[in-house]
């Protein structure tokens, strides 16, 4: 890999004007507590998803970039997992409060990348750095156990962290997941190498710029590229042990069969959801009605793996809930992101723009009805960017490709049922099993739902709250593994039995 000139601080998206001409500088990742570009001097661009504006340019690494990296990261894990466990939280704290310093410019990064509402890109910021002091305040739960045995036997266990870890990431939440998904590994004892979606990168170098001397050198490094190059060679890399992806189950299943090729890995994935949201007869409609449009995550332009995306209504309610969704997605506040008012900004790139607009055909074609949304906006501010109301379809047959396939885009699917067993019936009727919600003031109900739907997480007249320290992840082809709490800690583990003979 080429180095960077470090003599200037790290400016994220920064641009020069060089006479007339407007410049985009390439931002280095950071490998081994270094600025470097990629070997062949290869870039992606990144855009502006709102303006369609080139607002910054990353290196895209190649496979000899990756091992370069996971050498610097194996170097790096020698003296790291001899670190105090004190001394691990302290640097973690210390990178959150780098996060909390810095937050304004990391939400702006976050909005010019990746096309989300500011203020929730604030939000996420914020999340970020609680998951790093969570984890810091985990350090001392990677302990082990003694096992009673006979007298001059001494037999018990030792959690040892793995070594180098590959942690990728989707586009959807980049600074929040960059910063969260190293938590974990990183307080076990682990180095990093956190591969950012190639379109939304930015941020994460950002934060790896900040971990610069709080972390030591190579502990933490920052590869930025294309999936099928620098993932790849990430996935199959023999000297990476243990990975985790966040992202589509068709890639998920990719990177099993990838990374099975070349060693034995322990892998988690979290992929992808068609999640149910049911409401029952007698449930507070004006809540489950508010509900289904928080959950639906139209604030983040639908783009979230636990979006409810199914939305099953009990028949005799049915009508009239469906109208007043239609009104009250009707009002949502299409905008550019930049903007304080805005609740749903723009679809990512340009490729996901043509597949929820492909899906939006699909449900008039299979004779869904539409009752909001359903068009792109160009007008005026909007004509250089990837917009698309929030899209409502009712009536939509529950085993229909809206029904049944991840759009990753803001379209709810809408449908009746008659009663618990044919809603519990259409609600495991997919392939996916991320999240569900339920909605009913019956406790039998709510309780037989949580216990037969087929999902990792499961919400009760609520819906899009996670619990900081609960476990999150997915059944089916929603995944392997769960995060979020300490069972993802001690999965960046690896138990060791010692047995002990002292007799004389």
């Amino acid at each position: 890999m080429g180095d960077a000139d470090g003599s200037d601080p790290l400016k994220m998206g920064n641009t020069m004007l060089s006479g007339m001409a407007l410049t985009i500088q390439t931002t280095p990742m950071i490998i081994g507590g270094k600025r470097v570009l990629a070997s062949d001097e290869a870039t992606v661009d990144s855009r502006n998803p709102a303006t369609g504006d080139l607002i910054g340019r990353f290196p895209s690494a190649t496979t000899a970039d990756v091992n370069t990296t996971v050498a610097a990261a194996s170097a790096a894990f020698a003296s790291w997992k001899r670190t105090e466990p004190d001394g691990r939280a302290a640097a973690l704290n210390a990178l959150a409060d780098l996060i909390e310093l810095h937050q304004s410019e990391l939400a702006d990064l976050d909005v010019l990348d990746n096309g989300s509402p500011i203020r929730e890109m604030r939000k996420d910021v914020v999340s970020a750095a609680k998951q790093l002091r969570y984890f810091a305040g985990l350090v001392l739960e990677t302990r082990g156990e003694t096992v009673p045995t006979s007298y001059d036997r001494l037999n018990y266990t030792l959690l040892q962290p793995y070594g180098v870890v590959a942690r990728i990431i989707p586009f959807n939440h980049p600074l929040k997941f960059a910063a969260s998904k190293i938590a974990a590994p990183l307080a076990a004892g682990n180095t990093v190498i956190l591969k950012p979606s190639e379109h939304s990168s930015m941020s994460a170098l950002r934060l790896a710029e900040l971990a610069i001397g709080v972390l030591p050198d190579g502990v933490l490094n920052v590869l930025t590229g294309y999936g099928h190059t620098a993932g790849d060679a990430l996935v199959r890399h023999p000297a990476i042990r243990r990975l985790a992806f966040t992202g589509a189950a068709d890639t998920g299943r990719a990177i099993q069969a990838a990374a099975a090729s070349s060693n034995v890995k322990n892998i988690t994935l979290e992929l992808g959801g068609k999640n149910p949201l049911v409401v029952f007869s007698g449930a507070n409609m004006a809540r489950a009605i508010e509900s289904a449009v928080r959950g639906m995550n139209f604030t983040w332009q639908g783009q979230s793996c636990g979006s409810t995306s199914r939305l099953l209504v009990q028949r005799d309610v049915y009508p009239d809930f469906v109208e007043a969704l239609g009104r009250a997605v009707n009002a949502l506040r299409t905008g550019l992101p930049d903007k304080e008012t805005t609740e749903t900004g723009a679809i990512i790139n340009e490729r996901q723009f043509e597949k929820v607009k492909k899906y939006i055909g699909i449900g008039h074609a299979q004779g869904a009805r539409l009752v909001a949304g359903g068009d792109v906006v160009t007008d005026g501010e909007f004509a250089n960017g990837y917009f698309v109301r929030p899209t409502v379809f009712a009536d939509v047959d529950p085993y229909s490709r809206l029904a049944q396939e991840e759009i990753f885009g803001p379209i709810l699917a809408v449908m009746p049922f008659s009663d618990y067993d044919e809603a519990i019936s259409i609600a495991n009727g997919v392939h996916y099993g991320l999240t569900s919600s339920v909605f009913s003031n019956d406790l039998r109900t709510v309780h037989r739902f949580a216990r037969d739907v087929q999902a990792g997480y499961v919400w009760a007249n609520e819906v899009s709250v996670h619990v900081p320290g609960t476990d999150f992840g997915g059944v089916k082809d929603s995944g392997l593994g769960r995060e979020g709490g300490v069972q993802e800690l001690l999965s960046y583990t690896e138990s060791k039995n010692v047995h002990v003979n002292f007799e004389e």
